[in-house]
């Protein structure tokens, strides 16, 4: 190949290479995960009770962040007409058709291998009604057990006791007694308190990077590059040391930066001139991911913050995981 055709090399940051790494190794887990002799759960990215989840030794799967890959690795067109043919209306969104149609394709995941069906359908809801109507199909398609977990609406944006003691009861009673029986593994609630003294570090991490953005010029992009930031801990790998070595990394990464006086790294390098300072509403368009980037980054503009990056949690409002209260943070967390 001539060397003027050749694609040149992504740049990336350390974490971020590392953020791939984890994402890759989780779907190889959930693979292998019933020749493992491990019960595989699916629940989504907004409220998700990760921690939880480990008690029971689950491999966890998050079917919109399966998607999202599936879009940046350019398989996700052919899921979605597939499910359009299958009956799936053209306003149904396309996370929801694009999951459909990788199960209508084998239920092959984002790296290629099968992915087996969900022992548990665990909905949090915290999201749009989709969820919802989404794990009814998911239903329909695998069976399993299925459990939801109701989060009160929030008038006036707070959390009262009334609410908070409402989900633990949920927890306590539905939710906990739910993953023993399909796990067969007895709750530990001390293994929970661990994995928050986890999630807690990472969390502090997390918003030192994203609070980085205050600087001028700014670090990072809080949009693009907040992508790979935000992966690890609004996955499956919040609560593991796993988590917090990523976010150690990437929080001594982006101070060096401060201290450099250094722009943000896009996939052509260090962005040189900061000439706008950006606030994003809504998720990227993954399908284009680079190239919809490099749209700013090519015009000096940077995205400072974005509504995205607090779609698994509002760190910076001050809320982390507390294993002095391990109940009553999760319900938190989810209300929040």
């Amino acid at each position: 190949m001539p060397a003027s055709s050749k694609k040149p090399q992504v740049q990336k940051e350390d974490a971020m290479w590392l953020q791939k790494e984890l994402i890759n190794r989780n779907y190889q887990e959930l693979a292998t995960a019933h020749e493992r002799g491990k019960k595989i759960s699916a629940t989504f990215v907004p409220g998700n009770l990760n921690e939880l989840l480990m008690c029971f030794d689950f491999a966890r799967s998050l079917p919109e962040t399966n998607q999202l890959q599936n879009g940046m690795r350019k398989k996700s067109g052919k899921f979605i007409m597939d499910a359009e043919r299958d009956g799936q209306s053209e306003d149904v969104c396309t996370y929801v058709k694009s999951d459909l149609g990788m199960m209508l394709n084998g239920q092959v995941g984002p790296t290629g291998d099968p992915l087996p069906r969900p022992d548990l359908l665990l909905l949090s809801y915290t999201g749009c009604f989709t969820f919802m109507k989404w794990f009814e199909l998911i239903r329909q398609k695998f069976g399993g057990e299925t459990v939801m977990l109701h989060v009160p609406y929030q008038g006036d944006g707070k959390i009262n006791p009334n609410m908070r003691d409402y989900v633990v009861k949920q927890l306590k009673e539905t939710v906990i007694p739910a993953l023993e029986k399909v796990s067969g593994v007895k709750f530990d609630i001390d293994r929970l308190r661990q994995y928050m003294r986890e999630s807690a570090k990472a969390e502090e991490d997390l918003v030192a990077v994203l609070q980085s953005a205050k600087n001028r010029p700014s670090p990072i992009d809080g949009y693009f590059g907040g992508v790979y930031y935000i992966g690890p801990i609004f996955t499956a790998f919040r609560g593991t040391p796993d988590a917090s070595k990523f976010y150690g990394m990437l929080r001594s990464e982006i101070e060096q930066r401060v201290r450099d006086g250094k722009g943000p790294i896009t996939p052509d390098g260090e962005m040189t001139s900061e000439r706008y300072r950006l606030v994003v509403e809504g998720p990227p368009n993954w399908t284009s991911f680079r190239d919809f980037w490099k749209m700013f980054y090519e015009d000096g503009a940077v995205v400072v913050t974005s509504t995205y990056a607090k779609v698994g949690g509002l760190y910076d409002f001050g809320f982390r995981h507390d294993p002095d209260r391990p109940l009553e943070s999760l319900a938190e967390y989810c209300m929040g």
